[in-house]
């Protein structure tokens, strides 16, 4: 009755959100509903209003909704079972899930699964990522899929959604990562803090074993010399106020005894400050006279360490380093 009042009234209903069985129970009551008097109306919109009244508090209706709500909140390996688990208790069409799947995830599924199964999975999947997928198959075996797709005319839509529901909780989840920075970058940080020479050595290594792996460690170091192409000019003068001035001191005057690529970081440092710091800096550094090697690197190390926490702070951008 308070359905066919509110609509009779104007008012928009989001039935659809209710579940599927309370749909469909409240459709054939409103159907056998015919005639009611006016006192009994009243009377049913009296006792609704009143438990509407009494309501304090409205918690999710589903696990949906509550994901929903707590999004953000929940750790990533929470928040991931509990989205398949949703998926598996609520019906949800699971395919959505498979097909969103990069071309290098699906195919495991084409390799251990049978023709048949990956007949269906290369007829639902959209015709470019199909394609791809194909040529990354043996040619028997990508033969013996295509082949197979032109038995798949008669399967059912419940066959194909139990397909799906298989292939899904097998392969439809990606474990949260157990490290939040790629691989590449933690080595890269690992390496950054080392000596000089344990670096080379390390990097020398990677190169003969994983070229690309060792380009990406490359790419993620971060030393003394790479200053001019990582820290911006505008943001000089703003870093130089968070370095231990001894720090400074020592790990400038090393580099400008050492010439080469630490002579040039320690003067793009000293062109982008003030005129006034600059000639400090520079009557400090001829004081200081010759730096020892391993108190240059220690230095040095730590100038870029401020460097870095500025940036992972947010108060610096660095630049890529990457040449244009």
């Amino acid at each position: 009755m308070i359905v066919q009042f509110a609509l009779a009234e104007g008012q928009s209903l989001s039935l659809e959100r209710l579940p599927r069985e309370v749909q469909v129970a409240l459709t054939r009551e409103l159907a056998e509903l015919r005639l009611v008097d006016r006192a009994t109306l009243e009377t049913v919109a009296d006792e609704f209003a009143t438990e509407v009244q009494h309501v304090a508090l409205a918690a999710p209706r589903n696990l949906d909704e509550a994901l929903r709500l707590l999004d953000g909140r929940l750790s990533d390996d929470a928040a991931s079972l509990l989205r398949e688990e949703n998926a598996r208790l609520s019906g949800a069409d699971p395919w959505p899930r498979l097909l969103a799947l990069p071309v290098a995830d699906i195919k495991p599924i084409m390799e251990s699964e049978s023709v048949e199964v990956c007949a269906v999975v290369l007829s639902k999947l959209p015709v470019a990522k199909a394609a791809e997928l194909l040529g990354l198959l043996p040619g028997e075996h990508a033969r013996r899929i295509t082949y197979a797709v032109s038995r798949t005319q008669a399967v059912t839509p419940v066959a194909v959604r139990r397909i799906g529901e298989a292939l899904a909780e097998s392969y439809g989840t990606t474990p949260a990562p157990a490290f939040a920075d790629q691989a590449g970058r933690r080595l890269g940080a690992i390496l950054n803090s080392s000596q000089a020479a344990t670096r080379d050595e390390m990097l020398e290594s990677l190169r003969s074993e994983d070229p690309a792996f060792a380009e990406e460690v490359r790419k993620a170091i971060f030393t003394f010399p790479d200053l001019p192409a990582r820290l911006r000019r505008e943001d000089i003068a703003k870093v130089i106020r968070l370095i231990d001035a001894a720090d400074l001191t020592t790990a400038l005057a090393a580099a400008l005894a050492e010439g080469g690529a630490a002579q040039i970081a320690a003067d793009y440092l000293l062109d982008n400050i003030s005129q006034r710091m600059a000639t400090g800096l520079r009557e400090e550094i001829a004081e200081r006279g010759k730096v020892k090697p391993a108190d240059a690197e220690a230095a040095q190390g730590r100038v870029v360490a401020a460097v870095r926490e500025a940036a992972d702070r947010g108060e610096i951008m660095l630049e890529s380093g990457e040449a244009e």
